[in-house]
C-alpha cells in the first residue's frame, strides 16, 4: 500500500499546482429521494413501496467514520453492532444476529454468493470510496433472491469525477488507531477512471491483544463507446488480520479490566472482486445491461467464539463422553473457508405509454466452488477465582487428526425475476414482483465419506402500492416474501458430542430447513414547511417459519435448530427539521417484538428445555434508535458540529428469559473545519466516557456466566484532508 500512496502523492503535487478553492468537496446533485436498490433501478421515493433509507455523500463525508456501523446505525430501524476491529453483526427487523437474514451488496452485487454467508463481510469494505448507502428493511427476496429478509444493505461507490480530482488524508486516536487514505480520479475524453485506496492499523489499544491492520484498494474505469453505450470495469483488493480478543466476564466489565483470555485467537482474509458491465440505453424507455463477475475469497480463523469451556465437573466431556467435563481444560477450533465466484446476471428494463408501466426483468447465474476444514485445537484454562470463569487460555496442541468439518462443494446458483409497475390511475402505483430462485450444492464430505447434493429452490412474491394524494405526502403498503437456505458451514458441520474420537458417528444437520417469511407492511411520509421538516414512518408484521437458531450450549458449544415460527413486528420512523441552513436535526428509531411462537429444541423428553414457545428472542431491543443535531454556522463557514445520541434498550441475554442487559444511551461529537482544499476535523466517540457493551450474551442454564463485548472507553479521533480539484 505505501508504493499505492506514493504515486498519489506524486499526482496530487501535479493537481495542487492548479488547485482553486471549492468550498464544499460534497455539494454535488444529492438525489435524496431516488434510489436504485428497492427497484434495481432509480425510482422516485414516492414510486417504492417499501422501507428505504438513504445515506448521503453529505453524511458520509462529515462523519468520517472508521467502521462502517457509525453510518449504518444512521438509518432508523438498523443497528448494526461493532464487534471490534470493523466486525460485526446486524439487527434489522431481527434481533443482534450474524444468521443469514442480511443482503450486503457493492453497487448492486451480492458481495458473497448465495450459501456463504458471512456476517462481517461489510469489514471488506472501503469506507473511503463510498458515494452513498441505500439500506431496504423487509424482504426482498422476489428481487435480490435469498437471504434478503431483514434488510439489504447496498454499498454504492464513487464514480469518475468530470473534472480532476484528488483527496488524500490521515486520522489516528490514542488507542493506536491510525488510518491512510487516498483517492483521485479524471475523465479524459472516452475514458474515466477512479481509484481509492485506505491503509488501517490499530496496535496497543484499550483492549488487549486487539491489533489488526487492514489495506483496500478499489479501481473503476468507465469507457463510454458512445452516448448510448459504455463499458464499465470495478475491481476491488483487500486484505485484513485482526486479534480476535472476545468477551470479558462480568467482574472484569465492570472494573473496566479489558483484557482478552486469549492471545492466540485471529481472523484473517483476503478478498478480489472484480466485475466488468455492458450497459446500453437503446431509447429513452429501453435499456439493459450485462454482468460478469468474479469472486476469490479466503478466510482463515482460529477464532475465540470457538472456544469451548464449562465450569461443570459433573457434565460429560464433549469429546470424551465416558469421561467428566475437566474445568481447567477446554477446546478450541482453527478453521479456513475459502472460495471462488464466476457469474452473469444481465437485466432489461422498459417503459410503456400504457398506463405508464415499466418491466425490469433480469436472470442470474453464479458458480461458486468451495472448501472447508476445521479442526480442534486443545487448551489449559487458568481459572480465576471460585472457578466459575477463565482468566485466560493456553494453547496445549493442535489437533489437525481430529476434525470438526471438512468438506468441499460446488454450489450453482440460477435465478430469474421479473418486476412490474403501474399506475391504473393518477397518484396510485402498483407493483408486481416474483423471483424463482434455485441452489444446488454438490458436495464431499470428508468426515462421512458422503457425497451428494442438496437443492434448496423457492419462488419469492411482492405486491405493493403507492398512493401519492398530495406533493408533499403519500402512503405505502405491501406484502412480500423472504427466504434463506441454511448456510453449508452449519450443514456440514458435525453435532456436539459425535464424530472423531467421541466413538460416536458423526452426524450432521442435512436436515436443516430453509427458513421463510411473509411480511405485511404500511408506512408513508409527508414534507412539510416548504420541505424543512420530513416525516417517514413503517408498520410491519412478519412471520418467520424454520428461521435457524444457534442454541448456546453450556460450554459454548453450538446446537442448531431450524424448525418452529417466529414473529417479528414493529415500527419504524425517521423524522428530520431543518428550520434554517445553520441547524439541522434529525431523530429516528424503531419499536420491535421478536418472539419465538413455536420452537422446539429438543427431542429428547428428559432435556429440562423442552421449547421456547411464547419467549422473547435474545439480543433483542425493544427500542433502538439514533438521533443527531447538527450546527453549521453563519459566523465560520465551512465550520460544522454535530451530537449524536445512541440509543439501545434493554434485552435478554439467554433464550431462556432469564437475565437482561440493561442496554446504554451512548453521545458521540464531532467537529470539523474546512479551509481552501484543507480539512481539518476531530470526533469524540463515547463523549461522557460511558460503560456500556455491544452485547451481552450467555447460554440457557441458571449457571452460565455472560459475555461482555466491552465498547470502547471515550475515544478522541482526529484528522487531516486534502482536497484537490482542477477545473478543465
Amino acid at each position: 500500500m505505501k508504493n499505492i500512496f506514493l504515486a498519489f502523492l506524486i499526482i496530487s503535487q501535479f493537481v495542487l499546482a492548479q488547485n482553486k478553492n471549492k468550498i464544499d468537496t460534497t455539494k454535488v446533485v444529492e438525489l435524496d429521494n431516488v434510489f436504485v436498490t428497492a427497484n434495481r433501478t432509480a425510482t422516485q421515493r414516492k414510486e417504492t413501496p417499501v422501507a428505504i433509507s438513504k445515506l448521503t455523500a453529505k453524511t458520509i463525508n462529515e462523519t468520517k467514520a472508521v467502521a462502517a456501523y457509525e453510518l449504518v446505525n444512521k438509518t432508523p430501524g438498523a443497528l448494526m453492532v461493532n464487534l471490534g476491529n470493523e466486525q460485526h453483526m446486524m439487527a434489522i427487523r431481527q434481533p443482534m444476529t450474524t444468521n443469514a437474514y442480511y443482503l450486503y451488496l457493492e453497487d448492486g452485487l451480492p458481495i458473497r454468493p448465495m450459501g456463504i454467508f458471512n456476517h462481517n463481510a461489510l469489514l471488506e469494505i472501503n469506507q473511503f470510496n463510498l458515494e452513498s448507502i441505500e439500506v431496504v428493511k423487509g424482504p426482498v427476496s422476489s428481487l435480490y433472491g435469498p437471504e434478503a429478509v431483514g434488510g439489504t444493505i447496498n454499498l454504492i461507490s464513487q464514480k469518475p469525477s468530470f473534472n480532476p480530482e484528488f483527496k488524500f488524508g490521515i486520522q489516528a486516536d490514542q488507542w493506536g488507531y491510525k488510518r491512510f487514505q487516498a483517492a483521485g480520479g479524471a475523465t479524459i475524453g472516452k475514458i474515466g477512471f477512479h481509484i481509492a485506496g485506505i491503509s488501517s492499523l490499530q496496535e496497543n489499544g484499550w483492549m488487549t491483544f486487539s491489533d489488526y491492520n487492514k489495506d483496500n484498494l478499489n479501481i473503476r474505469i468507465d469507457y463510454n463507446i458512445n452516448p448510448n453505450t459504455r463499458l464499465i470495469s470495478n475491481t476491488m483488493w483487500g486484505k485484513y488480520y485482526s486479534d480476535m480478543s472476545g468477551g470479558v466476564n462480568e467482574n472484569d466489565f465492570y472494573n473496566r479490566d479489558y483484557k482478552s483470555t486469549s492471545d492466540f485467537t485471529y481472523r484473517k482474509s483476503d478478498a478480489l472482486r472484480t466485475r466488468l458491465t455492458l450497459e446500453h440505453d437503446w431509447n429513452e424507455n429501453a435499456s439493459s445491461y450485462l454482468t460478469a463477475y468474479h469472486r476469490d475469497n479466503k478466510l482463515g480463523q482460529n477464532p475465540s467464539y470457538g472456544i469451548r469451556w464449562s465450569a461443570d465437573p459433573t457434565k460429560k466431556d464433549i469429546y470424551y463422553p465416558t469421561q467428566n467435563n475437566n474445568p481447567e481444560l477446554a477446546y478450541g477450533e482453527i478453521n479456513s473457508n475459502n472460495f471462488k465466484s464466476y457469474g452473469l446476471v444481465g437485466q432489461h428494463t422498459q417503459k410503456f405509454d400504457f398506463l405508464n408501466t415499466k418491466l425490469v426483468a433480469g436472470a442470474l447465474y453464479d458458480f461458486s466452488p468451495v472448501s472447508y476444514w476445521a479442526y480442534r485445537t486443545d487448551l489449559k484454562a487458568n481459572l480465576n477465582p471460585g472457578g466459575l470463569t477463565v482468566n485466560n487460555y493456553e494453547v496445549i496442541a493442535e489437533r489437525p487428526d481430529v476434525k470438526i468439518s471438512d468438506y468441499t462443494a460446488d454450489i450453482y446458483n440460477a435465478a430469474g425475476y421479473a418486476q412490474l409497475s403501474f399506475n391504473p390511475f393518477e397518484k396510485f402505483i402498483i407493483s408486481l414482483g416474483g423471483r424463482y430462485d434455485n441452489m444446488k450444492v454438490d458436495y464431499t464430505n470428508a468426515l462421512d465419506q458422503s457425497t451428494g447434493d442438496k437443492i434448496y429452490d423457492r419462488f419469492t412474491f411482492k405486491v405493493g402500492a403507492n398512493y401519492n394524494p398530495f406533493d408533499n405526502a403519500g402512503f405505502y403498503g405491501n406484502y412480500s416474501q423472504g427466504f434463506s437456505p441454511p448456510n453449508i458451514t452449519s450443514i456440514f458441520r458435525a453435532k456436539p458430542r459425535t464424530g472423531g474420537i467421541t466413538g460416536i458417528p458423526a452426524e450432521f444437520y442435512y436436515n436443516l430447513k430453509p427458513a421463510t417469511f411473509e411480511n405485511y407492511e404500511i408506512g408513508g411520509w409527508i414534507s412539510l414547511f416548504e420541505n424543512k421538516l420530513n416525516f417517514d414512518y413503517a408498520l410491519y408484521y412478519m412471520d418467520g417459519k424454520n428461521e435457524l437458531l444457534n442454541v448456546r450450549l453450556e460450554n459454548n458449544d453450538t446446537d442448531y435448530r431450524s424448525a418452529g415460527e417466529t414473529r417479528h413486528k414493529g415500527i419504524e420512523f425517521g423524522v428530520s427539521y431543518k428550520p434554517s441552513q445553520q441547524i439541522n436535526f434529525r431523530l429516528g428509531g424503531t419499536y420491535a417484538q421478536h418472539t419465538f411462537i413455536d420452537f422446539q429444541v429438543s427431542d429428547k423428553s428428559t432435556d429440562a428445555l423442552q421449547n421456547l414457545n411464547g419467549k422473547e428472542m435474545p439480543n433483542a431491543p425493544r427500542w433502538s434508535g439514533n438521533s443527531e443535531i447538527s450546527y453549521y454556522p453563519n459566523w465560520l463557514p465551512n465550520f460544522r458540529t454535530a451530537l449524536e445520541w445512541q440509543l439501545v434498550s434493554s434485552y435478554y441475554q439467554d433464550q431462556v428469559n432469564t437475565v437482561k442487559y440493561s442496554g446504554y444511551d451512548v453521545f458521540n461529537f464531532r467537529a470539523g473545519y474546512q479551509w481552501k482544499g484543507i480539512e481539518i476535523y476531530g470526533n469524540i466517540i463515547n463523549l461522557t466516557d460511558k460503560l456500556y457493551a455491544y452485547n451481552v450474551s450467555r447460554a440457557n442454564l441458571s449457571t452460565s456466566q455472560p459475555a461482555y463485548l466491552a465498547a470502547a472507553p471515550r475515544t478522541f479521533l482526529l484528522g487531516i484532508q486534502y482536497n484537490f480539484s482542477l477545473k478543465k
